[in-house]
């Protein structure tokens, strides 16, 4: 995927108040190494580094667009440009921190167990992953896909939810873990502007379709789901947009 930061924040602040959320769940406790994963445009990784002003503080970043813009809002924090998926560190870190990006990785049950084992013990894992891929503004992805003349070239992206339920990744941690908390949140996210759900999805999931196709297919592939997920979150009487969205949450501290 080609990450566009300017679209991802156009819903900043939508987009930052879960990971302040996981963040601020987060216990004080003595950090000096912190792995920031999926550190995207760096807004977070820059609050993880205020809080923990003497810790070093790694953002870990598949994109070369968002590390880019990372290393400009983040400039005391070290960047790497690597494949999450690929991220096999020689050292342990105090907090490993990830806030909507893990979903991107497949088989949760061999990754979270070995992301756990780079935690130090008696460190935290923190881990944030939205959870609304059977919501009307993600399932609409996969109905444009099978239903237009591009079927053929996205339909393969048409995949179950990749994120499982909170006891799946309480049965997984729970045996590595001294405590752990698991919850969910659905936030009412109230939105702006003309189709701002197609917007929201554009800056994330609907990216991995957008990318697969060119020129008019493309922006015909684009105009489809927006009508669609226009028709699904109608505008209200004060012309706002209301988008629930669910998150899923963990904090893990691994035994000592």
């Amino acid at each position: 995927m080609v990450w566009d930061p300017q679209q991802y924040l156009k819903f900043s602040g939508h987009r930052l108040r879960p990971a302040v959320d996981l963040l601020m769940r987060i216990p004080d406790f003595a950090v000096r190494e912190i792995a920031d994963l999926g550190a995207g445009a760096g807004n977070v990784t820059k609050l993880i580094k205020e809080r923990w002003p003497g810790a070093t503080v790694t953002g870990v970043e598949g994109s070369a667009e968002m590390v880019a813009a990372g290393r400009k809002a983040a400039p005391d924090v070290l960047w790497s440009h690597e494949d999450l998926g690929h991220w096999h560190p020689s050292r342990q870190y105090d907090l490993i921190y990830s806030n909507a990006a893990l979903h991107w990785l497949p088989n949760h049950a061999a990754l979270f167990p070995s992301v756990m084992e780079k935690v130090t013990p008696g460190g935290m894992l923190a881990v944030q992953m939205p959870r609304n891929f059977t919501a009307p503004s993600h399932v609409l992805i996969g109905e444009t896909a099978l239903n237009g003349p591009w079927r053929s070239k996205v339909e393969h992206l048409v995949t179950p939810p990749p994120v499982e339920g909170p006891a799946f990744y309480h049965d997984l941690l729970a045996p590595l873990s001294a405590n752990i908390d698991i919850w969910e949140t659905e936030y009412l996210q109230v939105l702006e502007g003309d189709n701002p759900v197609k917007e929201w999805t554009k800056g994330t999931w609907l990216t991995r379709y957008l990318d697969v196709l060119q020129g008019e297919e493309n922006a015909a592939f684009e105009a489809a789901y927006g009508e669609r997920v226009a028709k699904a979150y109608p505008k209200n009487a004060a012309g706002q947009t209301l988008f629930p969205f669910r998150r899923l949450f963990m904090v893990a501290q691994r035994k000592g």
